[in-house]
């Protein structure tokens, strides 16, 4: 993929990805519940990080985290890895949403709560597309590696 395709495509999955997370968001922060009795849809405020841990660190959390994004772009840009323009993109789309409500909220707007069998954290659609960010990453790598290892 070129460079200017690969920008293209890291920058549309940022935006469209932190626009989605943005507008779920601001549904739940202007009202919006949901119950039932698997998933609850709430409003949580998380300081902390997954699970709520790390929350010590306060206010100081939300620059580690940009200081996380800026190196990832960093290793992107000096790698030159045009191979992960969109999952990248979704990572930084969605790491850059919860970021923006440590600002804006003082904490992360989190609202997905499921609780059937088990309760587990209550998660946002930005969580989400990290994790699918980083499966894609990872798949991509393995399969990377597995066609180098082929010559």
């Amino acid at each position: 993929m070129s460079s200017k395709r690969a920008l293209t495509v890291g920058l549309l999955a940022f935006a469209l990805i932190f626009a989605i997370d943005q507008y779920i968001k601001t549904l739940f922060v202007e009202g919006f519940r949901w119950y039932s009795d698997y998933i609850d849809l709430i409003l949580v405020y998380n300081h902390g990080v997954a699970f709520g841990s790390f929350a010590f660190l306060a206010e100081n959390l939300k620059y580690i985290q940009i200081a996380l994004l800026v190196g990832v772009v960093v290793y992107v840009i000096k790698t030159r890895a045009t191979l992960y323009a969109g999952p990248v993109g979704i990572l930084l789309g969605a790491g850059s949403s919860n970021i923006f409500d440590r600002f804006i909220h003082g904490g992360v707007v989190d609202y997905i709560f499921y609780h059937h069998w088990f309760d587990f954290a209550v998660f946002n659609f930005a969580d989400v597309m990290i994790d699918v960010a980083i499966v894609w990453i990872l798949l991509l790598n393995y399969l990377s590696t597995r066609k180098n290892e082929r010559i």
